[in-house]
């Protein structure tokens, strides 16, 4: 997987959200967005989505041009924002009616990723019950489950005790050792030098700094 953005821009009216970035990312590898509220980091990872369209610039993902070529990356497991999920179906309902759009799952997958990210597969409680930390777990899940090939998580360890935070860790290193290219955000510095192998750091839109961390 490789990602090459050139020279994006994207305007709201009068604001600028993105200045003219250009990157190069590619698998296998764990990319982390650092920078204040309102930086651009969201705003970029909604372009990488294709959920947004550009006022310039484009988006080429493995040599596809995002909203030309291809409406949405090809292989792609998201954690933006709040999450949309069923309030009275339990977690495993949820990833259930989850991989029933694509079926290249099985059901075994669900229980695996459940477990994985520290949810009891046989809980009945429904959406609406869970707590914030359980809310956030259950989104990671579906962003992961059908192990895509491009994963991209923004603020992943909101809500997370330090239990979680390792078990996210360790997930985050499965996704790279399977060959993914992972995109996380997050408010900690400390929690985001631990997961990524490589930062890039927002500022008003632009980026102004990158650096490889060194383990």
């Amino acid at each position: 997987m490789k990602i090459e953005i050139d020279n994006i821009t994207k305007k709201i009216g009068s604001q600028t959200v993105l200045d003219c970035i250009s990157l190069s990312m590619e698998s296998p590898a764990i990319y982390g967005l650092k920078g204040r509220n309102g930086s651009g980091k969201t705003m970029l990872m909604r372009a990488i989505c294709g959920l947004i369209r550009l006022s310039e610039g484009e988006i080429r993902i493995n040599g596809e041009i995002l909203r030309k070529d291809i409406s949405f990356p090809r292989s792609v497991g998201i954690l933006i924002e709040s999450p949309g999920f069923i309030s009275h179906y339990s977690a495993y309902e949820n990833l259930e009616a989850l991989i029933s759009i694509k079926n290249i799952v099985s059901r075994e997958r669900i229980t695996e990723t459940l477990e994985m990210v520290g949810l009891e597969p046989g809980d009945k409680k429904s959406f609406r019950k869970f707590s914030l930390g359980m809310k956030q777990k259950l989104g990671i899940a579906a962003a992961i489950i059908e192990e895509p090939e491009l994963v991209i998580l923004d603020e992943p360890t909101n809500a997370l005790d330090e239990q979680s935070l390792e078990r996210l860790k360790k997930i985050l290193g499965h996704l790279k050792e399977k060959g993914a290219l992972v995109i996380i955000s997050c408010h900690d510095t400390e929690d985001l030098l631990a997961l990524s192998d490589v930062i890039i750091e927002m500022q008003d839109g632009k980026v102004i700094s990158e650096w490889k961390i060194n383990r």
